[in-house]
């Protein structure tokens, strides 16, 4: 089903999406409406022009494909499914999502990843293609986050990474480290082995956005993970 999204809010966007019984969906004109696809399962909506903050909040196993850029926090709590831009998007991507993927083109804002999660079997993954801004992974508790730094000179993640780090893992494809890490986390040279356990993802996002697998995983990554020695993690509650 194509929609014209001009002049229609996102309540009513989402109403005809839900309503009917098309399981793909073609959104044009669209301009900042938010919310487009909260909570939504088992469809699949492509989105030509900008989406509003929180795209594919609490999504439940729907996919979403931009084509074009987004702004913050897409994917905000996401329980399942797929969001795809075609661009850039804005803050705290992937905010608190417990399962899932997101793969950006291009770059992200500041906070990618803050409280992502994982529970049993359910494992959330971030994959941007370009640069991050700044406190990427904070607070995260699970899951994997992946910068790519296509195109990008130097480091391609800011300030404060991995604050408040006490579970998943972070690769960062770079000649050099993030600087200013809390000793908190620990920051290592990826093997060729651990480069392996990620290879899916790439192929993933080289397949949503062109590119070759093995010349990106060619380049040196650094592993970020939860530092044993010294975690955060016994500052916050077991559940």
């Amino acid at each position: 089903m194509r929609i014209d999204a001009r002049n229609h809010g996102y309540t009513e966007l989402n109403r005809v999406i839900r309503a009917s019984s098309d399981e793909k969906f073609q959104l044009v004109n669209v301009l900042g409406q938010r919310y487009i696809g909260a909570g939504l399962s088992g469809k699949e909506i492509m989105i030509e022009g900008t989406p509003g903050n929180a795209l594919g909040a609490y999504l439940n196993g729907s996919k979403i494909i931009v084509h074009g850029n987004a702004q913050d926090a897409i994917g905000d709590t996401m329980n399942d499914g797929a969001i795809i831009v075609h661009g850039n998007c804005g803050d705290t991507t992937g905010y608190a999502m417990r399962s899932g993927e997101i793969y950006v083109q291009g770059n992200a804002g500041y906070r990618v990843g803050i409280h992502m999660k994982s529970y049993q079997d359910l494992y959330p993954i971030i994959v941007i293609g370009g640069k991050v801004g700044d406190f990427l992974g904070e607070y995260q508790a699970g899951g994997i986050i992946i910068v790519l730094g296509i195109g990008v000179e130097g480091c391609p993640v800011g300030s404060f990474c991995g604050t408040g780090m006490h579970g998943g893992e972070m690769f960062i494809r770079s000649e050099t480290a993030p600087v200013g890490l809390p000793v908190q986390v620990c920051c290592e040279k990826a093997t060729d082995e651990e480069k392996q356990s990620i290879r899916h993802y790439v192929e993933r996002f080289v397949k949503h956005f062109g590119n070759d697998v093995d010349d990106l995983l060619s380049g040196t990554f650094f592993k970020l993970t939860p530092n044993s020695a010294s975690p955060y993690k016994q500052l916050y509650v077991n559940n």
